[in-house]
């Protein structure tokens, strides 16, 4: 069984029953929380998708939800405002988000920045330049991973290098502070940070904003794009992180890559790769084999003027990479409103458990928005209280997972579901 009590009005139990063609889940208590659902919603948490599934995504049926807040995060005040490209690492106390930007500042030169946040997502503090350009006119789209010992390493592009876009690869200390055994922060790229790639037509290639790092079986992967040679996505491997060996074509058909994760699924792995085209849309693709993948297909589309073009992307996972259990909680992903590309946010969406409202009269309220992985919000269209039964869908918003009894609920009122 499935339990359902409010947080803010009364330790109220409710039963969802399963239907009987699945088998029940275990009884699941709910305690009183001190707090209100913002202005105008019911809440409910313990919504957070589980174990990464394939299925929802090789389907395309994915209940992925934007945060109330839009943007989740904007940039600082300053003459040139203009951030995007995040990639969240989780850390021992929540996240730190990488991300590249002009975050309030006087010229335009891209730089890499960080930010903290708790596991939540609820709050961001520490907001910093991580890595400068120095010599170079930009350094950004940042693409990062975090070790067992606390170091982190990352692959961003610097321009200009023979006058085009080439990755380059940092690594911290245990710290997270000191970059390519310099110390402190901003780091200022150099030369020795360009990386190399073997085998192809590296010094032509104008690799710009499609540089994805992933560590596997001790070796580093390099997913990239090349304006110089369009039409896919590619794959080469190094021991170290600087000097690669070409391997292969991996996915063919347009779009940029811009973050891949792995994923234990009973005996199987499972790469997840998301892209961008610089429009409404942005693009995933899973597959058994790192070096393969299936035509992508859509992931989600921009919400109004504010999110119109979607310049990059960067998934919200929890849990060890080799972990069974690992999940997949959302996305963020840099936008803005005009063609120009640079007045561009960090948004995001939230793949969650469906929960939909059923009233006695048969409307039927589903949650529409999220604040953060694991708070849904509903929104209730008057201050009078309803009766009705909540549905429970998981995260594909198809598959029913149980029904609750009758309960009346009203605007303000949050419920756990655990």
């Amino acid at each position: 069984m499935i339990q359902l009590r409010p947080l803010c009005t009364a330790a109220i139990l409710l039963a969802l029953a399963f239907p009987n063609n699945l088998p029940a889940a275990p009884a699941r208590e709910l305690k009183l929380a001190a707090k209100t659902a913002p202005a105008g919603y019911v809440e409910v948490t313990g919504v957070e998708a589980g174990a990464f599934d394939p299925g929802p995504w090789q389907a395309g049926t994915l209940n992925l939800l934007p945060d109330l807040r839009f943007p989740l995060l904007a940039p600082r005040e300053g003459k040139l405002r203009n951030i995007y490209a995040p990639s969240a690492v989780e850390t021992p106390g929540g996240y730190c988000v990488f991300y590249g930007a002009w975050d309030g500042v006087p010229s335009g030169n891209d730089r890499i920045y960080s930010a903290t946040t708790d596991a939540a997502f609820q709050d961001f503090s520490h907001r910093h330049e991580v890595i400068v350009p120095g010599s170079y006119i930009h350094a950004c789209n940042v693409n990062a991973l975090r070790s067992e010992d606390g170091s982190f390493t990352l692959f961003a592009t610097v321009y200009p290098v023979h006058q085009l876009n080439k990755p380059a690869f940092f690594r911290s200390d245990t710290t997270g502070t000191n970059w390519n055994g310099l110390h402190g922060e901003p780091y200022i790229a150099q030369a020795r940070d360009i990386v190399e790639i073997d085998g192809y037509p590296y010094v032509k290639a104008d690799i710009n904003g499609m540089n994805v790092m992933l560590r596997e079986d001790g070796v580093y992967r390099l997913y990239f794009g090349d304006f110089r040679n369009p039409g896919g996505t590619f794959r080469a491997t190094s021991t170290n992180g600087t000097r690669y060996a070409f391997e292969a074509r991996v996915l063919a058909g347009p779009g940029a890559v811009n973050d891949v994760k792995k994923f234990r699924v009973g005996a199987a792995t499972w790469y997840l790769t998301g892209l961008h085209e610089n429009g409404a849309r942005l693009w995933q693709t899973v597959s058994t084999n790192g070096l393969e993948f299936p035509a992508a297909r859509p992931l989600l589309t921009h919400l109004d003027a504010a999110d119109a073009y979607i310049v990059a992307l960067g998934w919200v996972t929890r849990g060890p990479q080799e972990s069974p259990g690992r999940r997949l909680l959302g996305v963020l992903y840099g936008a803005g409103p005009v063609p120009a590309l640079n007045r561009n946010s960090i948004h995001a969406r939230w793949l969650q458990k469906r929960v939909v409202f059923v009233a006695g009269d048969g409307t039927r309220i589903a949650g529409t928005k999220a604040l953060g992985p694991d708070r849904q919000l509903l929104a209730f269209p008057g201050d009078a209280p309803l009766t009705g039964r909540f549905e429970i869908y998981s995260e594909d918003g198809m598959t029913l997972l149980g029904t609750s009894a009758a309960q009346t609920i009203q605007r303000g009122e949050c419920y756990s579901l655990q």
